[in-house]
């Protein structure tokens, strides 16, 4: 038998379906890849950076296998096809307790639908699947619906055609656009194409269509010859080669990290800190993650400023502060990489306060003019700032300026709540002794709060009587 240093070598740059086997012959993992060559090796490279379960099928797997296909479209269907028939342990395993997507259609039903779900019932649709991806199901779906137009109403259907109809991606039944018959016949072509029956599915158009023109049917054979060439066209389609790509982008970007910090090893969990105000007005700081590349937002935190004005260097002091408390540190943990929105004096700022707190984790800066990184040096006598420029194309600095314009845009999205719910606040809610009732009739009698100020002194006096009219006139005099 072939050793797995000798498949690798002979592994095609076609996109394909893969089969990790462990000592047993038995198939353990199956994965689709739009470059089998590129996809396969990965679980193989010493840099690749893997969590525990990946490191456990890595260990496990004794032979590859892998089956070629022409299109990602294909190779995302067989996977699938695949996963069911063998159901690899691992497949499971990996998906972290998370539910597997399935396409459901219900080709039985008075209006057949083609939808998304978790899971499987026993109401006579039919599911195909597991998949793995929500996203990239989806995807393919929007483009297959172009050749297979098929109805997404559900639970209720439109009186008149939908806009999709209009667009030619739906049937239109409630329009009589599509007789059900035809339709279902769509359906169960759409079925078999999912199923990974793709050449199958285009011999049996193929035949149909020629059949009709020799019967001079030649309206329905064009429908069936439009059908096929959108079928072509999305031969070439990415669907899931762009996340594949981003992947493997990150892991050099995290071992370009690595090297270029002298790290141990690549720096897994990164966060990321930005100020966010307005002329020293209601200030915030934000505090993003990112694991293994990818933002971790159940893990992001936002922190509004107790120190006024507009100092970004105090206020980067006091959101590390309280991020790096003793109590912080021990619910969430330290980061192996801390990136800075700011340039030197930020940077400075940051170092400053993980020094007094006797914390040492790597930290750098991405300056926005030049998209330089600052990289801190200690000395005897402090730190000299090392300034890096290297090009906006380094997937180090593209990982940076994602980590970056997150860390602002999670700044700048509290900072905008905090504003907009100091401009909501009513006048009235700032005048002492006027609670909630007696705002609320003040409103009701009046009208608003523009009413409420021209109104008279009488008229105020005999809705909420004189002691409240004198203290609300007192506090809207200079209205």
């Amino acid at each position: 038998m072939k050793t797995i240093e000798e498949k690798l070598k002979q592994l095609p740059a076609t996109p394909g379906v893969y089969f990790h086997k462990d000592k047993s012959a038995k198939i353990i993992y199956v994965g689709k890849a739009a470059n089998l060559r590129n996809r396969v090796r990965q679980y193989f490279q010493v840099s690749r950076l893997r969590d525990t379960k990946t490191d456990a099928l890595v260990a496990d797997i004794k032979d590859i296998d892998w089956l070629e296909v022409t299109t990602e479209m294909d190779a995302l269907f067989i996977e699938a096809e695949m996963i069911r028939r063998y159901r690899p342990k691992y497949n499971i395993l990996l998906r972290d307790d998370k539910s597997f997507i399935y396409v459901r259609i219900d080709k039985k039903s008075d209006h057949p639908t083609v939808r998304l779900v978790r899971r499987p019932q026993d109401d006579g649709a039919e599911y195909i699947g597991p998949f793995q991806s929500k996203y990239i199901v989806d995807k393919a779906l929007r483009y297959l619906r172009r050749a297979f137009p098929y109805s997404t109403h559900f639970p209720t259907v439109p009186s008149r055609a939908c806009l999709q109809a209009q667009l030619g991606l739906c049937p239109g039944l409630e329009a009589n656009m599509t007789p059900l018959s035809q339709y279902r016949h769509n359906l169960t072509s759409l079925t078999s194409y999912l199923k990974g029956s793709r050449v199958t599915v285009i011999k049996s158009m193929e035949k149909s269509m020629n059949a009709l023109a020799n019967n001079h049917e030649f309206e329905q054979a064009a429908k069936i010859r439009n059908q096929l060439t959108t079928l072509k066209y999305l031969d070439n389609k990415t669907i899931f080669s762009d996340i594949e790509r981003l992947d493997l982008a990150r892991d050099h970007a995290l071992n370009g990290l690595k090297d270029l910090l002298n790290l141990p090893k690549p720096p897994l969990r990164i966060e990321g800190f930005d100020i966010s105000h307005m002329s020293g007005t209601d200030n915030v700081a934000s505090n993003v993650v990112f694991v293994a590349g990818l933002p971790d937002k159940s893990s992001y935190r936002k922190f509004k400023m107790k120190l006024l004005g507009n100092d970004d260097f105090a206020h980067m002091k006091e959101v590390m502060t309280r991020r790096f408390s003793e109590k912080n540190i021990k619910s969430w943990g330290k980061p192996d990489l801390i990136l800075i929105d700011g340039g030197k004096g930020q940077v400075s700022s940051a170092l400053g306060v993980l020094d007094s707190l006797d914390i040492n984790i790597p930290l750098l800066g991405l300056a926005k003019q030049f998209e330089e990184i600052i990289v801190p040096k200690r000395t005897g006598s402090g730190y000299k700032y090392q300034v890096l420029s290297l090009g906006l194309h380094s997937e180090v600095v593209k990982l940076l300026q994602r980590i970056r314009d997150e860390s602002h845009r999670f700044a700048l999205s509290y900072h905008t709540t905090l504003k907009r719910k100091r401009q909501s606040i009513n006048s009235l809610d700032l005048v002492p002794g006027i609670g909630p009732s007696t705002r609320k009739l003040l409103l009701r009698k009046f009208g608003s709060y523009r009413g409420i100020v021209v109104a008279s002194q009488a008229d105020i006096q005999a809705a909420i009587g004189p002691h409240k009219a004198k203290v609300l006139q007192e506090n809207l005099q200079n209205y």
